[in-house]
């Protein structure tokens, strides 16, 4: 029987590649997971009991859009963060963000765009799903150096011209995964006149936002609305994963023009799965506060400022503006993470696990990546023993 060719380049994903370069060693020491960004704080406390309080929303199935409690309590949060009035007609509610960054392609990219096969760019490197998203669609996926040269960000102002006529779609991690690097509110500014110029769409992904370092990142819906941009260039992609330590709840939102919106549930009505009753209550008590988020962060922060401790003086060390990645270089990183694995027992990530080779050159093969997601003692022992193993 014949099987698909789109997909026949795909490497294996991250972590199933990752289980093949260590599994087959023992580790050097007791174990500490640094790999995969599932947070580890505390969640919420009010999660239980309003679980417990809504059951037998077990028991029917959900409005696939979400209820009207929890697009309220979004549209309320998005307000107060941004300054942003979105009505809930222009909302939806996730599974997390990748599905909704995985079917927004799907929902809104054209079959041709300039007479031509159509590109969508993502930075490089980058999360996974861009690109499966891409190859699904039948598009040209475009992966563009994201470096310390270009501040981490993909500078999609530079491609040639013929690329960017031919662009439906632009993803933009902000903060970034891996480098924690921050889009200014000029680069959002530039991207969007960029999205208006050569007619394309950006999708942002904004997972990482509620964890910074100095001040809160700018997002793309508040400055296409001080732009006054055209509402159908700027979809945002949003999760309570990190921002509330839930990545089990699966739960999510995705914020868009009207006429996106209306593609986009058309599609979740034929192919979507919605979220349960009782996770969409949990949901719209998360939105509606923000105590749990600022104590969540508060332990972030504390995190890197002791990373910058062990690190200080490392040459190349860059300590992020957000998210909860250390994007460290070393000389080959399969090579590091083996290393580290097999005298030390710390686990972290290659970074061309995260990367794809382009123009001969894959910007993640020099480092690697690791999450600061555990209790702050073993995050610190963690980082402790990976500056001696791998910087000495």
């Amino acid at each position: 029987m014949a099987f698909p060719e789109r997909f026949s380049n795909l490497p294996d994903y991250a972590f199933p590649r990752l289980r093949k370069l260590l599994d087959a060693h023992p580790p050097g020491g007791a174990p500490i997971a640094m790999t995969i960004g599932e947070p580890r704080h505390a969640m919420p406390d009010f999660v239980g009991p309003i679980l417990a309080a809504n059951l037998a929303g077990f028991g029917v199935y959900p409005p696939n859009d979400g209820t009207p409690e929890l697009l309220s309590a979004i549209s309320g949060w998005i307000a107060r963060r941004y300054g942003v009035t979105v009505t809930e007609d222009r909302l939806m509610v996730l599974n997390g963000t990748r599905e909704g960054l995985f079917n927004a392609a799907i929902a809104l990219c054209p079959e041709m765009k300039a007479g031509k096969k159509p590109v969508i760019l993502m930075p490089n490197p980058f999360y996974q799903v861009y690109a499966v998203a891409a190859l699904t669609v039948g598009a040209e996926p475009v992966y563009v150096p994201a470096t310390s040269a270009t501040g981490h960000l993909p500078d999609y102002g530079s491609l040639p011209q013929d690329i960017l006529d031919r662009v439906a779609l632009a993803y933009i991690c902000s903060p970034a995964n891996p480098q924690g690097a921050v889009a200014s509110a000029d680069y959002l500014a530039d991207l969007l006149a960029l999205a208006e110029k050569h007619d394309f769409r950006v999708l942002a992904d904004e997972c990482y936002s509620e964890i910074w370092r100095a001040a809160p990142p700018p997002g793309l819906l508040q400055i296409a609305q001080q732009q006054g941009a055209d509402p159908e260039r700027a979809l945002v992609f949003h999760s309570l994963s990190k921002r509330s330590n839930l990545p089990g709840l699966r739960s999510g939102f995705v914020a868009a023009g009207p006429e996106c919106m209306l593609r986009l549930r058309q599609l979740r009505a034929f192919a979507g799965a919605p979220l349960p009753l009782p996770l969409q209550k949990v949901a719209e008590a998360c939105w509606q506060d923000e105590a749990h988020v600022t104590a969540s962060r508060k332990l972030y922060q504390a995190k890197f400022a002791g990373a910058d401790q062990i690190f200080a003086g490392l040459q190349g060390y860059q300590a992020p503006d957000g998210g909860f990645f250390l994007w460290l270089p070393v000389e080959d990183g399969e090579a590091a993470t083996l290393k580290l694995w097999r005298e030390t027992g710390v686990r972290v990530l290659p970074g061309a696990y995260l990367s794809r080779d382009a123009g001969g050159q894959n910007p993640g093969k020099g480092y690697i990546r690791v999450a600061l997601v555990a209790p702050a003692e073993e995050t610190q022992r963690g980082l402790s023993q990976l500056r001696d193993c791998l910087y000495g």
